[in-house]
């Protein structure tokens, strides 16, 4: 049991420690799942025939051992591992990290099984009985390390914590066999590879701090939805909030205003393009700086939140005032197929690190979305999106899948910063009220101005219509994406 828990703690976990560095994209869970699946066949096959020359239980928690040992030599190995597999394609470096990292503990838990199905078999018609046992034992374990990893460990503690500790638990439970044993030799190897090892796992667990030279760390926490962050610029007022290394708002403390020219976009193209702003719906929260600007103007707001971890970072350290807004925290596809409302504009800015979830941006979810739009409400999107011809799969497909909901569909971007869509099911979509470029942020106003009043056009030859049923924006955009992560994962290190 404790080995099938451990089993499934590594791959769910695995993929967890990999995320900061390569992201969360199905490239990634891919490789982990794969190498869990080629570590599973290599143990019980090794497991095998390690029990057939020799029953002897010492052989087994020793395979326990030194995949503890591995495991905790992970977590220091974790980020210079990652760094250089980032210098590949995210597919083969997605596979290369989670194989170095994970395929050889994974392989040593996987021999548990067939070594104890030998051990337990005295007779060939007990085979069966044994099997089944010992596969339900298995499986329970895995279940509720599935729960513990999920439910418990990966809210509350570091990920570089949680696989410590199971580590940890791994090497006191085979040391706690060999000791009883009393063969003084071999248990004293153990116990000095299991000390070194500790020892080493420690030291990564310790420096999984900031150490950035330019910035102090305000505040880190662990959630369902990546590792957050709040970075504080030395003798600065800027404010940085990060998800999975990756920063996502900037923010001026001295005036209290984001520094992120998307912020401005988002808000102040939804009033544009209405004659009113009674009613307005954000997907995605963040920091909470777009639901705060309309709730101050006496905007009535429904905001969707997934991680409910967020909130207490936004309001403590971004000035978001949960109780202005009516809060949801639930997942936006789900919200948007439940409410009755009508909105005078939805703003869509939901991200997960790099990229939007792919689940609010198909045919199926735009319709939804327009169905409680009311008939002169707006769409309003923020989008990590590339126009450049060769570059454009994402941008284009999206532009398509918006015209397959709404008769109008406008983009807006500048030389730099983020693609902006706006669409509508009015056929004569144009700005009703002129932009006022007062009131924002000096470091963002002149990108606000450029994309306001530039309108961009993707190649109608390119892209297709996203649905929920074939959505392959991950794998044809990869290479935008994961340029992207390690621009702004390279800006991190800089710091």
């Amino acid at each position: 049991m404790l080995t099938g828990a451990a089993i499934m703690i590594v791959e769910i976990l695995g993929a967890k420690m990999l995320a900061p560095y390569l992201g969360t994209s199905h490239f990634v869970w891919t490789a982990q799942i794969a190498v869990t699946l080629v570590a599973l066949a290599l143990g019980y096959y090794l497991g095998g025939r390690l029990v057939d020359r020799s029953t002897d239980l010492r052989r087994l928690y020793w395979a326990i051992l030194l995949a503890g040992l591995y495991l905790a030599l992970s977590v220091p190995l974790r980020a210079p591992v990652a760094n250089l597999c980032l210098t590949f394609d995210l597919p083969v470096g997605s596979l290369l990290a989670s194989a170095f990292l994970f395929l050889v503990p994974l392989g040593l838990l996987a021999m548990v099984g067939p070594f104890l199905i030998r051990v337990f078999t005295v007779h060939v018609s007990g085979v069966g009985g044994n099997v089944g046992r010992l596969s339900a034992i298995s499986t329970l374990g895995s279940f509720l390390g599935t729960l513990l990893i999920g439910y418990v460990l990966i809210p509350l503690l570091p990920n570089s914590t949680t696989m410590y500790l199971t580590a940890a638990v791994l090497m006191l439970v085979a040391l706690g066999f060999l000791f009883s044993q009393r063969r003084v030799s071999g248990n004293l190897t153990a116990l000095v590879l299991a000390l070194a090892c500790a020892g080493l796992g420690w030291n990564g667990v310790a420096s999984d701090r900031w150490r950035g030279r330019s910035a102090s760390e305000l505040f880190r926490g662990n959630s369902n939805f990546g590792q957050l962050q709040v970075l504080q610029l030395t003798n600065s007022a800027l404010r940085y909030y990060c998800n999975d290394y990756l920063t996502q708002n900037t923010y001026d403390t001295n005036t209290q205003q984001s520094v992120s020219m998307f912020t401005y976009m988002l808000h102040r193209l939804a009033k544009a393009y209405t004659a009113q702003t009674e009613d307005v719906l954000c997907i995605g929260v963040g920091v909470g700086i777009v639901p705060m600007d309309f709730a101050r103007e006496g905007v009535r707001v429904d905001a969707v939140e997934i991680n409910p971890a967020v909130v207490p970072v936004a309001r403590e350290f971004f000035g978001f005032e949960p109780e202005k807004l009516n809060l949801a925290l639930t997942d936006g596809r789900y919200f948007v197929n439940h409410t009755r409302k009508k909105y005078d504009a939805i703003c869509l800015d939901a991200f997960l690190g790099d990229s939007c979830p792919s689940h609010l941006m198909t045919r199926e979810a735009f319709a939804a979305m327009g169905r409680v739009l009311k008939p002169d409400g707006v769409l309003v999107i923020n989008t990590f999106a590339d126009l450049e011809f060769n570059n454009d799969y994402f941008s284009a497909s999206l532009s398509k899948t918006l015209a397959a909901v709404f008769p109008s569909v406008r983009i807006h971007a500048g030389s730099r910063g983020n693609t902006m869509f706006v669409a509508s099911a009015r056929r004569d979509l144009a700005i009703v009220r002129p932009p006022s470029y007062e009131g924002i942020h000096g470091y963002a106003r002149h990108d606000v101005e450029e994309a306001f009043n530039t309108l961009r056009e993707t190649d109608p030859a390119h892209g297709i219509v996203l649905t929920d049923d074939y959505n392959p924006v991950e794998f044809r955009d990869a290479a935008n994406r994961e340029r992207i992560r390690k621009n702004l994962a390279k800006s991190m290190n800089d710091w």
